[in-house]
């Protein structure tokens, strides 16, 4: 508003850098121009960033999910599409900026005074990264993935987290305390009786160790909000400065704001963070700190990939690639060829204590390639793309893709780098010692299924096929349908749960042509009708055979789970749901976790 308060100020004219970058023939002059360009490029971006992240909670408030999914999908997106254009410009601007010259480093020297002291400092200069990056799209250029040695400015923990001193057994006035982080303009339907719902859970969960030095919470000011529901996330505070999870799941329902469920158990807390999820958008702007106290209560899980949970996949790529060299420099390992059978569309290798796959995609599939045409690279990256950019429903890797990516020769087997540079020219390139990617994808390592299956005890390996099954329904439900069901295209974690992790024979479930052989008469000899229908044909009844699994027991264990995804009425009824525009739910956590029996409705639908 304007400062008498009763009408807006006029927008500012926007400044035409371009004409402006054009114009001037001073150097100096034209790196002053990129930089501040960039800069107010970046700052645009991010008011709108915050502007989204906080109209998840406004969404919340109003019931409105369609507009929170809405939302979450152009917070995603945003980053690239600020990006590209800012660097197209540039490039056709002042084209000298493709080029292998120091111009860069003087635009990056001023760049960095500009926003140095401020808190989203590296952010900025990740921005500026990215747009250097896109302007050599397509080149051979690498750009390195870091913030150099820009200055941390560290908050107080207090705009952190919110602490509260009690002991066990705890008291429903402190969980009270817990529901005011989220700020929400709408009122609770039953605080008092939630709060004693959720204290008497704690400490029920404490009395077999006589409260466990219980000496408090830290709660993160702020909610963690995705599709339907909101998160307060927290920690207990226990003896000799132990934490344990204290997660409480809210949804907003007629009567007003409910608290649906608490979880406490690091498994259950996995599962709601995991990447095979949307990211969260977090109405609290320290990223920084929101992931080092996520790191707190799932210690085991990758520092990089706190950082895309709550939406910045920037930081996420810079610290995962991070720890991929770090195996490589400290522990002297060798990257090599992934375990499990060797793609016939990807080349996937890693190294022994890394938490990441790495992958590219071949320039011609391998002779076992099952289907008759390979539409190419690009549709197979762009498959890549697009599950990173859709609700994962916990059932599918999220992927980092990097792009003009060097890595020493010396980090590899000599038999990979060869194979990679000699079945890969798409994605890589020898240049002295060194090998440039044009792009390269990072996944969560898992034990491929086929190789777990090959070792596991028969009681682990029954329950990991009756999870590959929720994997199929889950994927199902984000309208994603995986042409190829063998065991080799999915992975196992520790904790059982089966994702998809290959994704060059995803396909798009509205558009398959799902048919049966069932209703055929026997001794029939004439061609079905589906055998000429163009595009992609799936029999239902074929499923059992498509997993490529001899074992007789583990196909029954599948097959006794699941038996309506091998019919015609559950595919089709499903696409029909899907072309009305209806998402079939998805649980995030178990029904143990909830707080009330008569608890039906997920927090995850969209």
């Amino acid at each position: 508003m304007a400062a008498g308060g009763d009408r807006e100020s006029p927008a500012p004219a926007a400044i035409d850098y371009s004409s402006r970058l054009v114009g001037t023939t001073s150097a100096s002059a034209r790196v002053e121009l990129v930089s501040v360009w960039t800069l107010g490029a970046f700052e645009r971006f991010y008011a709108e960033f915050l502007h989204l992240t906080w109209a998840a909670k406004a969404a919340f408030e109003a019931r409105d999910h369609a507009a929170a999914v809405a939302q979450a999908r152009r917070r995603l997106a945003l980053y690239n599409a600020t990006v590209y254009p800012l660097a197209e410009a540039l490039r056709a601007a002042w084209p000298a900026l493709r080029e292998p010259t120091p111009l860069w480093a003087n635009v990056e020297s001023q760049y960095r005074a500009a926003v140095h002291g401020r808190y989203e400092a590296d952010l900025a200069i990740a921005y500026l990264h990215s747009t250097w990056r896109r302007v050599h799209h397509g080149e051979w250029q690498a750009v390195e993935y870091g913030f150099g040695d820009s200055a941390r400015v560290v908050p107080p923990a207090g705009a952190v987290y919110l602490t509260l001193r009690g002991a066990w057994p705890i008291e429903a006035r402190l969980v009270q305390q817990v529901f005011q982080v989220a700020e929400l303009s709408v009122p609770f339907a039953d605080a008092a009786g939630d709060a004693e719902l959720i204290a008497r859970r704690i400490n029920d969960l404490l009395a077999s160790r006589r409260g466990d030095g219980l000496r408090g919470l830290e709660v993160v000011r702020g909610a963690f909000f995705r599709n339907r529901g909101a998160y307060l996330v927290g920690r207990m505070l226990l003896q000799e400065g132990r934490l344990q999870p204290f997660v409480i799941a809210l949804l907003h329902g007629p009567d007003g704001v409910r608290a649906e469920a608490v979880l406490h158990s690091v498994p259950h807390v996995h599962n709601l963070f995991s990447s095979t999820e949307a990211p969260f958008q977090v109405t609290n702007r320290h990223y920084h700190e929101l992931s080092a106290f996520l790191h707190s209560i799932m210690p085991s899980r990758p520092p990089g990939l706190h950082y895309s949970t709550i939406g910045y996949y920037h930081f996420s790529k810079v610290e995962v690639m991070n720890e991929v060299r770090r195996h490589l420099v400290r522990d002297r390992e060798r990257l090599a060829v992934a375990p499990g059978s060797p793609g016939t569309v990807s080349i996937a290798f890693t190294s022994p204590r890394s938490d990441y796959v790495l992958k590219v995609i071949r320039d011609q599939p391998t002779s076992q390639y099952k289907w008759t045409h390979f539409a190419g690279v690009e549709s197979v990256l762009a498959k890549y793309r697009r599950v990173h950019e859709i609700n994962r429903t916990g059932s599918m890797l999220d992927n980092i893709i990097y792009y003009n990516l060097r890595l020493d020769r010396a980090w590899f087997e000599p038999g990979l780098a060869t194979e990679l540079v000699d079945a890969a020219t798409n994605s890589v390139q020898a240049q002295g010692e060194a090998l440039v990617f044009r792009y390269l994808i990072a996944q969560r390592k898992l034990t491929p299924l086929n190789v777990f299956l090959a070792t596991a005890p028969p009681d682990r390996a029954a329950r990991a096929l009756v999870n590959l099954g929720f994997c199929i329904r889950n994927n199902a439900a984000a309208n994603v349908f995986n042409k190829d069901f063998d065991a080799r295209n999915y992975g196992v974690s520790r904790f059982l749960k089966v994702y998809l992790y290959d994704y060059d024979a995803v396909e798009t479930l509205t558009d398959v042509k799902v048919r049966t052989n069932r209703d055929r008469v026997d001794g029939e000899e004439e061609v079905p009708g589906w055998f000429f229908e163009p595009g992609v044909v799936f029999l239902p009844e074929e499923i059992l055979a498509g997993l490529r699994i001899d074992d007789r027991a583990l196909r029954r264990a599948f097959s006794d789970a699941h038996p309506d995804l091998m019919t015609l009425e559950y595919w089709q009824g499903l696409q029909q749901q899907l072309g009305a525009g209806e998402v079939p739910a998805v649980n995030m956590f178990p029904e143990s976790c909830h707080l009330r029996d008569w608890a039906a409705e997920t927090l995850a639908t969209e």
